[in-house]
């Protein structure tokens, strides 16, 4: 595992970068709260990640989904399966980790992207890292109440629809932390832009409640943002919200 894998953002909590996708740990004693698992190709990477913070699989007192894409979701059902980690994901979430549907980018779709500057590498990396696999979780649950979660670092779901409609963040109101999955990234291999922005809009089920969802992001207060895609950005999390929003409106600067 690279040194810039496993990044310290505070105490008990680490952004992981996978192949493409991020991952985040958050340690408390012995246990640790797991939120997303990367590509199904990534599985030695959460391996590595967990040691590296000096954790095992069996640690894993659940696993928290931001949503269910098959880069965030890779290795749920695997820890769940093999640990007996339970799979936590906001009510609209849980029967797409079942895959009672998928909301995700069709190949069509990136077919006619394919255009744009970083598409055609992107795809062949998610295709052999597992992108196109069955990765549906058999027994996904709802968050099992409202508020600060009792799993280690009492994280608090945020749900911030249109990237899916279960989309959710994760708020660490004590570490001033918001944990955005792709409703708020900083990078990603097919956007030119770098900073806190929203994804290319091919990958959003609905992008207008994607840009309004950064509204509630606004409203946390926080000064550390770990994202599901691009690197840790310090500074405050509802300046890096409206600076998204302004990017992604008619005339902003991010691509589309």
């Amino acid at each position: 595992m690279r040194e810039d894998t496993l990044v310290h953002a505070a105490t008990g909590v680490h952004l992981v970068h996978g192949s493409n996708t991020n991952w985040v740990i958050l340690s408390e004693g012995d246990a640790v709260t797991l939120i997303d698992s990367g590509y199904p190709g990534d599985r030695r990477q959460v391996l590595d990640s967990l040691a590296a913070a000096g954790h095992s699989p069996e640690a894993v007192t659940a696993v928290l989904l931001t949503h269910a894409h098959a880069d965030h979701l890779g290795n749920a059902e695997y820890l769940s399966h093999t640990f007996g980690a339970p799979v936590y994901a906001h009510p609209a979430e849980v029967p797409h980790a079942r895959r009672e549907f998928l909301h995700q980018v069709s190949i069509g779709r990136v077919l006619r992207n394919s255009w744009r500057p970083g598409v055609i590498p992107w795809a062949v990396h998610a295709v052999r890292s597992g992108g196109t696999a069955d990765v549906r979780v058999s027994r996904p649950e709802p968050f099992p109440n409202e508020g600060a979660l009792d799993l280690p670092g009492r994280p608090v779901p945020v749900h911030t629809p249109g990237h899916t409609a279960g989309h959710c963040a994760y708020h660490l109101p004590d570490a001033g932390i918001v944990i955005s999955g792709d409703g708020l990234v900083t990078g990603h291999p097919i956007s030119r832009t770098r900073g806190p922005q929203l994804l290319p809009t091919m990958f959003d089920t609905h992008r207008a409640r994607t840009r309004d969802s950064l509204h509630v992001i606004e409203r946390l207060a926080a000064d550390t943002l770990l994202p599901g895609h691009g690197p840790l950005h310090r500074g405050d999390v509802g300046e890096a919200a409206r600076t998204a929003r302004v990017r992604a409106t008619p005339g902003g600067r991010q691509a589309p």
